[in-house]
């Protein structure tokens, strides 16, 4: 990480209830840990703004607290024109909402965009599934995929980033 600039990462899902504000919330926890809460602004959003304004879905908030988190404080919103611009890291949970970004996104902020599963390859899936219409279950596996993906994105910025996302 450079000395003195600030890291914004931004997590995209479809409706930002389910996995992009667990994804905020998971990462929130390991950068305060981390003791880089000042250094790292998190945010995230949906590419459709079907539940704008809303809490997280209860069952996302549930698995959440189980595991010592809250996401409570969390209100949905549609990614905007300004965080193509703003955020330096854009993660997509999956393929769909990547093309969405991508169709929308200035040529110039192109590498800004990955899929969030590019920094836990050990999974050997390129997605975070979509738990909104499955079990509880789904939302424990999100939790997991998501939890891994941020420690290894968190390992990535502090080892100074790569270029072509941050640079």
């Amino acid at each position: 990480m450079e000395s003195g600039k600030r890291v914004r990462v931004l997590f995209v899902c479809m409706g930002n209830i389910c996995r992009s504000p667990t994804a905020q919330a998971i990462f929130r926890r390991l950068v305060t840990e981390a003791g880089l809460g000042e250094a790292i602004e998190i945010d995230s959003a949906g590419t459709h703004a079907y539940h704008v304004g809303n809490p997280p879905d209860p069952r996302a908030q549930e698995t959440a607290l189980r595991r010592g988190m809250d996401l409570s404080d969390l209100r949905a919103r549609q990614v905007c024109a300004e965080d193509f611009e703003r955020f330096d890291y854009i993660l997509a949970m999956d393929e769909d909402n990547y093309t969405s970004l991508s169709l929308v996104c200035p040529a110039e902020h192109q590498r800004k965009l990955r899929l969030l599963m590019e920094y836990a390859t050990h999974w050997g899936e390129r997605e975070v599934p979509d738990p909104y219409y499955g079990g509880d279950q789904g939302f424990e596996r999100v939790f997991d995929m998501v939890e891994a993906a941020c420690r290894g994105l968190l390992e990535e910025i502090r080892g100074g980033g790569r270029e072509s996302a941050a640079g």
